[in-house]
């Protein structure tokens, strides 16, 4: 099921892509009384490619499909849910570009990174400009929901952000601290608020709003939400240290260079003794930069002599089972055909993809 959901994928990515290519466009457009005089146009040209960068490189669209689909099971229209699935997309490439200079990351999508392009600063302002035109279409989009919707739509917008980016200050934080004494539960934390919420729960929810949804709905959802986010970060965290993600991916391991604290490393932290122990902290506490490659390679050996990538294996796991019997028993209102189905093996698609 899981390989049926890729073809979902490309399928919605079809659909999804002309809006935003259409709202890409608006970049370098200008009403009369603001707009720049032709011998800047270079300039425009070149603010609109640089921004206009990251939505071309295109993801997966899981989560833009994810909104589509929830809508079609509760019989909504998929036409009418199209500037809400190209919003959630673009909220997508402009913290991910945020991401990528937070983490000094080197590739996305198997480019390098718009920061490593353009530096920070041009990186930093095109982000911005992705983020003001998620906001631009959210508007737009009330002419297509109504009033009451629209306003619905963006208020979970707003509360979606709003705890994805606390789950980004925390997991800094405690990056920058080089906090060694967290526990399991506390990635969780940072896992609820980033994956559960940004990638599933959030997208899920706002398909069911568009389709006229309860509050106790939308509570189930974001249950459902916190079981497949978990397990679809947690096996991404493994993929990580596993795949080189279809060939984009030249660096395996990008989390330990960057100190993410996944349930992998956490469960090492918990584990290790004595010298490799000492040796383990000192590594972590280095900046990306500082660490080599032979320090990070001995982390993953040290993550799986300890047993700690069957550990998060074995969570992912037990996440997705929640996940699928919780959408068989609570979630029996998304049951229009084929949405249902299609919801049912993006799932499976989570512990079964290589990238």
């Amino acid at each position: 099921m899981g390989e049926d959901f890729k073809e979902v994928l490309e399928e919605k990515k079809a659909l999804v892509w002309p809006e935003i290519e259409k709202y890409l466009k608006l970049l370098s457009c200008f009403p009369s009384f603001c707009r720049p005089p032709r011998s800047y146009q270079p300039l425009v040209d070149f603010h609109q490619k640089m921004v206009a960068d990251y939505p071309r490189r295109q993801g997966k669209y899981f989560r833009p499909t994810l909104v589509l689909l929830t809508a079609a099971a509760m019989g909504f229209p998929e036409k009418k849910a199209l500037k809400t699935a190209a919003a959630m997309q673009v909220s997508e490439d402009w913290i991910l570009n945020h991401d990528d200079i937070e983490d000094d990351s080197l590739q996305r999508r198997g480019k390098p990174t718009l920061h490593r392009l353009y530096g920070k600063e041009l990186a930093i302002n095109a982000g911005d400009s992705l983020h003001v035109l998620m906001w631009k279409i959210l508007l737009d989009n009330f002419s297509v929901v109504g009033k009451e919707k629209g306003k619905k739509i963006m208020e979970e917008f707003w509360q979606m952000l709003n705890r994805t980016i606390l789950g980004q200050t925390v997991e800094i934080k405690w990056t920058q601290e080089n906090n060694t004494q967290l526990k399991i539960k506390d990635v969780l934390f940072i896992l609820e608020s980033k994956t559960a919420y940004y990638t599933v729960a959030g997208p899920m929810r706002l398909g069911a709003i568009l389709a006229g949804a309860t509050e106790k709905q939308l509570k189930k959802i974001y249950q459902f939400g916190r079981y497949l986010g978990w397990g679809f970060q947690i096996q991404d965290d493994i993929l990580d240290l596993t795949s080189d993600f279809a060939g984009l991916k030249k660096q395996q391991g990008n989390d330990i260079y960057e100190g993410k604290r996944t349930v992998i490393l956490v469960d090492l932290f918990r584990k290790i003794k004595g010298k490799e122990k000492r040796k383990l902290f000192a590594i972590m506490g280095k900046r990306r930069e500082e660490k080599t490659t032979r320090e990070v390679k001995w982390v993953m050996e040290m993550m799986e002599n300890y047993g700690c990538l069957d550990y998060a294996r074995r969570l992912v796991k037990k996440y997705i089972q929640r996940a699928k019997e919780f959408f068989e028993k609570e979630l029996t209102f998304l049951s229009r055909q084929p949405a249902c189905h299609q919801l049912k093996s993006a799932v499976d698609f989570v512990i079964e993809r290589s990238y």
